[in-house]
């Protein structure tokens, strides 16, 4: 079984920094593509940003330049570095990952951590 777990999330002022960490676990065999999508009340579930097995990045208009995301292959991790952070960043972050076990390919999502931006 694969679980999918994020941590780091919390209450930061406008134009401070947070990390985000997820960690895959369980009978991997192969992880493709990893990505954080948010979703803040009322609103639909929107990407954030991804990264592929090899490195490519994408990332959405409203943060680039001030989120970056990172893998630790061996670690089967996935982080997102957020920094001057916004109001407006405020939602629920979710990590997904595109994930192979010995009998299926499967994309899985986290259970979501909580960031508040707010003076």
């Amino acid at each position: 079984q694969v679980q999918v777990v994020e941590s780091g999330g919390g209450l930061v002022q406008p134009g401070g920094s947070l990390r985000l960490s997820c960690v895959a676990s369980g009978s991997i065999s192969r992880i493709n593509a990893m990505g954080w999508y948010r979703q803040a009340p009322g609103k639909q579930r929107e990407l954030v940003a991804a990264i592929t097995s090899g490195g490519s990045t994408n990332y959405a208009d409203s943060v680039k330049g001030r989120f970056t995301i990172s893998r630790d292959t061996a670690k089967n991790t996935v982080y997102l570095q957020m920094n001057s952070l916004k109001n407006e960043d405020t939602a629920v972050y979710y990590c997904n990952a595109d994930i192979r076990t010995v009998v299926s390919a499967n994309s899985y999502w986290g259970q979501g951590t909580q960031v508040t931006v707010s003076s």
